[in-house]
């Protein structure tokens, strides 16, 4: 039985970089300390759009242009294009229809969108996969993850405005008669905070009903303790490689959320995972949402961490909140 791998991945970011400094200044003018909040997560850099001409799908076209320039591949090899973004430029048609044609695509490329929040590039992997598992037609899919959070983030708002960072990541999936690549995954709901972060945050219908308001095309967020799924991840982690006969020190890269490093180093520690192994890329990225654990990926593929044959593991959670984690072969 053929194996579903990952090619490649290739990634982009804008060239402006901010740290904290700005942030801190912003937020110290309203009275509002952030220090212990950007050392908590992680944070010292981000990269920030610039330009009124990039958002989340030209970020998404750059960082396909780019994987696909490294594999050598051209618009009509790939066989499926899927789209994760809870940024989306459109909403109809679909931006990976229009991905389609940005890089000449064949007509009988299947193109869908998804939207799992900030799982939802590590849900888009997972479901292509199972997707190519049993369809032998699709040879090569382009999975792509890109958000720009920034325009829809209330500015007083540390954790939103602070915290994220704009950049895209795309991948490559390959069937591969000679490889196992993919191997399981596992989800895990738990609808407890499912109100806590909305966007828009009056919703479509009324904002088509009433129009847009200043402040009303952006993200409703409550604050809330966010290692909840801490527990829950680290069950769903255990449970997968259990039944998959896996050691978790086998692991030889741990691909994780990268909204809070804590969360990180918690749901390593609780799984045996090494410590090394965990990879973080959110000091110098910033919190990039639904492309983090492939942002990540890519660290620890350009620096050695990650060699073919080696095992690779995917956490990450959507606000609500979804647990999502596989395991695959690299």
């Amino acid at each position: 039985m053929a194996g579903i791998r990952i090619k490649d991945i290739d990634i982009y970011h804008p060239d402006k970089r901010i740290g904290n400094d700005f942030f801190i200044q912003h937020f110290d003018d309203k009275g509002i300390d952030i220090r212990g909040l950007l050392a908590t997560l992680g944070r010292e850099n981000r990269y920030s759009i610039d330009s009124p001409d990039e958002n989340s799908l030209t970020m998404a076209f750059e960082a396909a242009s780019n994987v696909l320039e490294k594999t050598g591949l051209t618009g009509p090899d790939i066989d499926l294009i899927a789209y994760a973004s809870q940024t989306p430029e459109y909403i109809f048609p679909t931006n990976s229809l229009m991905i389609h044609r940005l890089i000449n695509g064949a007509s009988h490329t299947i193109c869908i969108d998804s939207n799992a929040n900030c799982a939802g590039m590590t849900a888009s992997v997972e479901q292509v996969s199972r997707q190519m598992m049993a369809n032998p037609r699709i040879r090569h899919a382009l999975v792509i993850g890109s958000d720009y959070v920034a325009p829809h983030a209330d500015k007083n708002d540390p954790v939103y405005y602070a915290n994220f960072g704009d950049a895209a990541a795309a991948v490559i999936l390959e069937r591969d008669e000679h490889s196992v690549g993919f191997i399981d995954s596992i989800y895990q709901t738990d609808t407890c905070v499912y109100g806590n972060s909305l966007f828009p945050a009056e919703g479509l219908a009324k904002l088509g009903r009433t129009g847009v308001a200043a402040g009303e095309f952006n993200v409703k967020f409550i604050p809330f303790d966010d290692s909840i799924c801490v527990d829950a991840a680290s069950e769903s982690i255990n449970t997968l490689l259990s039944n998959n006969g896996i050691a978790p020190e086998s692991v030889k890269a741990a691909c994780f959320s990268q909204l809070s490093l804590p969360n990180i180093q918690a749901v390593s520690g609780k799984t045996g995972i090494n410590p090394e192994a965990a990879v973080y890329i959110g000091d110098e990225f910033g919190y990039t949402s639904t492309s983090s654990p492939f942002i990540a990926l890519h660290r620890a593929v350009t620096t050695g961490q990650l060699e073919r044959g080696d095992k690779v593991l995917f956490w990450t959670v959507g606000a609500g909140w979804q647990n999502v984690a596989f395991v695959m072969e690299y």
